[in-house]
Order: C-alpha cells, then sequence, then structure tokens
C-alpha cells in the first residue's frame, strides 16, 4: 500500500479546509497508509498541543477528535522548521506525533517508492 503525504498551509483562520485535510489524512491512516502530513504557514500553529479545538461546520468532527484518531492510527506531521521559527514556536510543545522538519525530511520520508499526495 502506498504512502499518503497531505500537505496542509492553512490554520484555524479556515476550520472547514483544516477538518477536510485532516479527514483525508485520518482516512489514510486508519486504512492502513503510512501518512504524514506536511504542515506550513498557518497550518504550523496546529501541531502545538491544545491549539487545534472547536468544529468547523455543523455535522464535522470535532478538531480534537480528528487529531486523536490520527495519532491514534500512527499518522506523523512534519512541521515546516522555517515557519516554525518565523511564528517564534517551541517544538517542545508539539504534539508528540509532530516534530520539525522541512522538505528534505518530506522527502526522505516519501523515499524512493513515492507517496500519493494531497494539498490543502
Amino acid at each position: 500500500m502506498s504512502k499518503a503525504a497531505i500537505s496542509l498551509t492553512t490554520g484555524l483562520e479556515d476550520p472547514e479546509r483544516v477538518t477536510v485535510a485532516f479527514l483525508v489524512a485520518v482516512g489514510a491512516a486508519e486504512s492502513g497508509r503510512e501518512t504524514t502530513m506536511f504542515l506550513t504557514k498557518e497550518a504550523v500553529r496546529l501541531a502545538v498541543d491544545g491549539v487545534a479545538r472547536g468544529v468547523a461546520c455543523d455535522g464535522c468532527p470535532p478538531l480534537p477528535t480528528l487529531l486523536s484518531r490520527y495519532a491514534a492510527a500512527g499518522g506523523t506531521m512534519i512541521v515546516c522548521g522555517i515557519c516554525v521559527d518565523a511564528k517564534g514556536l517551541d517544538p517542545s510543545t508539539f504534539l508528540d506525533n509532530a516534530r520539525k522538519g522541512g522538505s528534505v525530511q518530506l522527502w526522505e520520508w516519501i523515499g524512493d517508492e513515492g507517496a500519493t499526495t494531497f494539498s490543502y
């Protein structure tokens, strides 16, 4: 089964986009695919424990539930190091399945076998 890489640039300023990205990531991880999310721009804030909260729309699952399901299914996050530094975030406050990294770490994770990608 191929890997899944989901790129997310949006944070809580667009909770519906965040919800859709995490729904895709959860679906991939829960189906047994090795899955990572590459968080950039405002999305890097979602890696900080306790930031992703709320419900984007009627009928949408709560963001904390999606993040918990994603972590429980083995999903990981690579959090753009340049963005983390530019926003003054402390990586020690990140969720357990999130780590500071960049495009090199993303390509290393993808490896030679490739990955199905989604971008939000």
